[in-house]
């Protein structure tokens, strides 16, 4: 009897202890672990903001601060309270439904009839007859002092910038489950923006205390090995690569070249060669992601990530990497050039139809002459063509951190046939995207090393723990000796062919490209292109690299004419941001 009660008591003090266990680790939880989330929130309610439990904020990188009041990173999506008109059908007098939509029609500008019709439905639930009121609208409809009509708030996702950084931030949309982000980080972060959900199972169900405290000894990535055993964590915030200030000069100056050369489409991308890191990235067309229902799907599209295009000249140096990485040919190595070079039934010319006569591997880069590229792919062999390809990244993603990036295009060189590799080595026949272009640029500016993009430099956690991004080498397409030798021959290029690119004091590396746009019927478009332009600088020791492509550009030919300006506006100010000294006398 005696050791049937101690046996009863100690099951007692057990199942006391394992209560007190769990009392412990929730005032534990309370009290440290969600203490910043929840002063936090009562922070941002007096604000009338919410930016904490609901999902986590965005920052952008500020790394020149201008005002004192301003911050190093600069708030590029949160959450905002915003009113919303209502209205309980039940509730109205039905008398007065006539007047009561009159009212709202006034005072919100809604169709009177749909309101009516919500107010005659009778139905007890609450219905929304108008969002993100303004305060003008917040007061007239309390001023109505109308049974059944009213004002209250919701939390929703609010960019403070607009459109700047649209194409890179996205937006919070619906999905499938609901509320979920879509393009941009937001969607490709959107479990880590909306945190994780408790799984009550884990610690109740069956010998729940059990589980309980052998949870405890589990360490996070055992946790996360396990559907019901995840690690939960409270929103996490981003704090993007993208330079509030260079992506703001990024979308001005695209801007403006859309207007002048009345352009379909633009890009631009700026990218540290060293990291590989995202510094800015703009499209045109954008959106606004406060207002995104107002814009065509395609507007939400990122064209550095999503769009493919054939480069053109641009491609004309990494064929010459090619060339030079393999010893087959020097800057100095000479070619004749008769303006045409005759493929089975083809004839494939220079783009200009003009004949250069004798020139240096160096001069086919500066006048852009697409035999001598033709000439290089011969020396190099289609086999050794398609390595390289490979290795700088084509034909397949780069890893970006952005959702529905694609692969670009190369399938062609899996033909076999030999024009495909001749077209290829000047930029034809072969669709890339921009961020594989850029980063294939990158290689030659950091001396041969091929980084992974992207755009989200670290995640802040609960507590303040951060996961840095660390920058990753994917591989290694040419020697450091090469890179040297064509960062060279892209000096000489901006040097002796874009005098509008040029900047007095720095050496300037860089390529035009003017491409043909296919028709989809194994054709090209009459009298419409794409302009691309990438280079970088100080181009011996590159600290950053621009990409700037427009497509269908009106009244200008060739990109050297469309983008070397703004190539060097950009430049320029990168320069005079960083406080680069020059690296000429």
């Amino acid at each position: 009897m005696a050791k049937h009660d101690n046996f009863r008591i100690n099951l007692y003090f057990i199942f006391v202890l394992a209560a007190a266990a769990v009392i412990s680790y929730n005032l534990f939880i309370l009290t440290y672990i969600k203490h910043r989330s929840y002063s936090l929130t009562a922070e941002a309610q007096s604000q009338d903001v919410t930016n904490v439990l609901a999902r986590g904020n965005i920052y952008l990188r500020n790394e020149k601060v201008v005002h004192p009041e301003e911050s190093l990173e600069y708030l590029a999506a949160t959450n905002k309270k915003f009113p919303l008109a209502y209205l309980v059908p039940i509730e109205i007098d039905p008398q007065r439904s006539e007047e009561v939509a009159d009212k709202l029609n006034s005072v919100l500008a809604i169709d009177k009839i749909k309101i009516k019709e919500v107010i005659d439905s009778r139905s007890s639930n609450s219905r929304v007859v108008a969002r993100k009121i303004n305060n003008e609208q917040v007061e007239s409809v309390k001023s109505l002092k109308t049974k059944g009509v009213g004002v209250v708030y919701e939390t929703d996702r609010f960019y403070p910038g607009n459109q700047l950084g649209a194409s890179v931030l996205g937006f919070l949309g619906y999905g499938s489950e609901g509320k979920s982000g879509q393009y941009g980080v937001e969607s490709f972060y959107n479990e880590e923006l909306f945190g994780k959900r408790w799984s009550s199972r884990k610690y109740f169900n069956g010998f729940g205390v059990v589980d309980f405290i052998a949870g405890i000894f589990k360490n996070d990535d055992q946790k996360n090995n396990t559907g019901d055993d995840e690690k939960v964590d409270r929103p996490a915030d981003l704090l993007l690569s993208i330079d509030k200030n260079i992506q703001q000069v990024a979308e001005d100056k695209l801007d403006l070249l859309m207007k002048k050369l009345e352009a379909a489409g633009g890009t631009v991308i700026v990218q540290d060669p060293n990291t590989g890191k995202i510094l800015a990235m703009a499209d045109r067309p954008t959106f606004n992601p406060n207002s995104y229902s107002e814009y065509e799907p395609r507007n939400f599209l990122n064209k550095g990530v999503q769009e493919v295009f054939e480069p053109g000249s641009s491609f004309k140096p990494i064929t010459m990497a090619m060339g030079l990485d393999l010893g087959m040919i020097t800057p100095q190595t000479t070619f004749s050039d008769v303006g045409f070079r005759d493929v089975a039934e083809y004839r494939i010319k220079n783009f200009s139809e003009r004949i250069f006569g004798t020139v240096t591997m160096s001069q086919v880069l500066e006048k852009s002459i697409n035999t001598g590229a033709m000439h290089v792919q011969d020396l190099v062999g289609d086999d050794n063509f398609l390595s390289y390809m490979i290795n700088f990244g084509f034909g397949q993603r780069t890893g970006v951190d952005l959702p529905g990036e694609v692969n670009g295009d190369i399938s062609n060189l899996y033909s076999g046939r030999k024009i495909n590799f001749l077209t290829a080595s000047f930029g034809q026949g072969v669709a890339v995207t921009p961020i594989q272009l850029i980063n294939a640029y990158s290689v030659i500016a950091n001396g041969g090393k091929l980084m992974k993009p992207y755009v989200v430099e670290k995640i802040i956690k609960e507590g303040g723990r951060e996961k840095i991004t660390e920058p990753e080498i994917v591989s290694i397409p040419i020697s450091e000796k090469t890179a040297g030798k064509l960062k060279s021959m892209l000096v000489s290029v901006v040097d002796n062919g874009f005098d509008k690119a040029r900047i007095n004091g720095y050496d300037v590396a860089g390529k035009t490209g003017t491409a043909q746009i296919p028709d989809g019927k194994g054709g090209y478009l009459e009298n419409e292109y794409i302009h691309d332009f990438v280079g970088f600088a100080p181009a011996f020791d590159a600290k950053f690299v621009i990409l700037i492509k427009v497509d269908k550009p009106k009244g200008i030919t060739f990109a050297a004419d469309s983008l070397s300006p703004t190539f060097k506006e950009i430049t320029q100010y990168l320069l005079n941001y960083y406080e680069i000294p020059p690296t000429r006398r």
